[in-house]
């Protein structure tokens, strides 16, 4: 195993184009890195750590922005716009049909499309959340109160750093290998280990040893538990019917359609997120309103959210509802099931058409809820282990090591998939 590894290493840097969108990759994270360390001006430390270290979700934010948010860079917001652009453009496509339309029958060009309507809308929403993550801010303290130019100044900014990221994960996907988007969050939770293991070593104690081999077996059997889920597949046995042409007999082969127990990855997850991100920033904000009862009221919200165990089953339920939908929009058993009736394909024992669409259907609707709830299961572990241990694992919690492990399954994917094209 060890010689093919090396062998495939070997392949992998001797190829020169291959060698290239590498060093590209890594040229872009470096720049990434670099802008992610560039911080917007009057910070208060002190008062930016602890409201960090109170807040489960902006925590996570900091992971997903590379420690952006950490030190309020320029990049302090991420990739969050344009993934909540993507939910928003997903959103849509069960309103506007000509979307879906575009999105699922169209074949490339018309997902080219799709993206390119999620970028023009990552622009605004860039503007929207750098206002108000800057007025939250503002409101705790961390930020001193600016000028109306400054106030600008630093929106426009903070929009700008958004709409520059989003646009390096473009650059990285079109001349790197791999999903730029997804790197690029790799990227933070990579970029947040050094820290997490310095404060680990500093804060070392003889006494908790048990919890600590604790933390690692559980690791790994996270590990184990994502690679397993991740690559898990539900074949169904496909028949292609023979048709005679002449003298030559045609089809008669028997294959399968592969179905993911996981078919949405990490989205739903990244979505979750993303969507909890609105009522939290809202509620505190309107929590300082002059208004008694509108003050009352998102008080009461930001108490709820700020409660472990009500964060974490909202979390936990957003997670199987996006795994689902998500499911849902990249999945269509109507349309698979027409493109094995006009192939001449079926499966053994269902009728082609609208009995194969149900056949299906019903089947990605039972695989998909053992990869909801694995997804759901591994969101909220960190929150769980935190309640029962009081040792905050956020940086090495289940949806970082998810989300790492999943896109370093894929980019291996990816460049075996180059490599092996290369040797054939």
């Amino acid at each position: 195993m060890l010689e093919a590894l090396l062998r495939k290493i070997k392949l992998t840097f001797g190829d020169e184009v291959l060698r290239t969108r590498i060093l590209f990759v890594l040229g872009a994270l470096v720049v990434f890195r670099f802008l992610a360390a560039i911080p917007i001006p009057g910070i208060n430390a002190a008062q930016l750590e602890a409201f960090l270290g109170n807040n489960q979700f902006l925590g996570l934010l900091n992971i997903f922005s590379g420690g952006g948010f950490s030190n309020l860079s320029i990049m302090m917001i991420g990739v969050s716009p344009y993934i909540t652009a993507s939910i928003v453009m997903q959103l849509m496509t069960i309103l506007i049909p000509k979307l879906k339309e575009m999105y699922q029958e169209e074949g490339d060009a018309g997902r080219m499309r799709f993206m390119q309507y999620s970028r023009y809308l990552s622009v605004p929403l860039a503007f929207i959340q750098a206002f108000g993550f800057l007025l939250l801010l503002q409101q705790n303290g961390i930020v001193p109160q600016l000028s109306l130019l400054g106030f600008i100044t630093n929106m426009t900014v903070i929009a700008a750093g958004a709409i520059l990221i989003m646009w390096i994960g473009e650059l990285i996907s079109e001349f790197g290998v791999g999903n730029g988007i997804s790197l690029i969050i790799f990227a933070g939770i990579v970029a947040g280990l050094p820290s997490a293991l310095a404060q680990l070593i500093f804060s070392f104690d003889v006494a908790q040893i048990p919890v600590y081999i604790a933390f690692a077996a559980v690791a790994a059997v996270i590990i184990s538990g994502v690679v397993f889920v991740t690559e898990a597949e539900r074949p169904i046995p496909v028949t292609y019917a023979r048709r005679v042409r002449g003298t030559k007999v045609l089809g008669g082969i028997s294959t399968y359609l592969p179905l993911r127990v996981n078919q949405a990855g990490v989205m739903p997850i990244i979505f979750a997120l993303s969507f909890l991100l609105f009522p939290q920033m809202i509620a505190t904000f309107i929590s300082k309103s002059s208004i008694p009862f509108l003050a009352s009221g998102a008080e009461a919200v930001v108490g709820a959210l700020a409660n472990q165990w009500v964060y974490g089953a909202l979390y936990f339920f957003l997670v199987v509802v996006f795994t689902y939908f998500y499911t849902a929009i990249t999945f269509e058993p109507n349309q698979i099931a027409k493109n094995l009736q006009k192939n001449g394909a079926f499966i053994p024992g269902v009728r082609p058409g609208g009995t194969t669409s149900e056949y299906l259907g019903n089947i990605i609707t039972r695989i998909t809820l053992v990869g909801a709830l694995f997804l759901g299961t591994l969101a909220v572990l960190p929150i769980i282990l935190q309640g029962l241990t009081g040792i905050t694992v956020i940086t090495i919690g289940g949806t970082a090591l998810l989300i790492a492990v999943s896109v370093v399954l894929d980019l291996v994917k990816k460049i075996d998939a180059q490599t092996s094209i290369r040797e054939y």
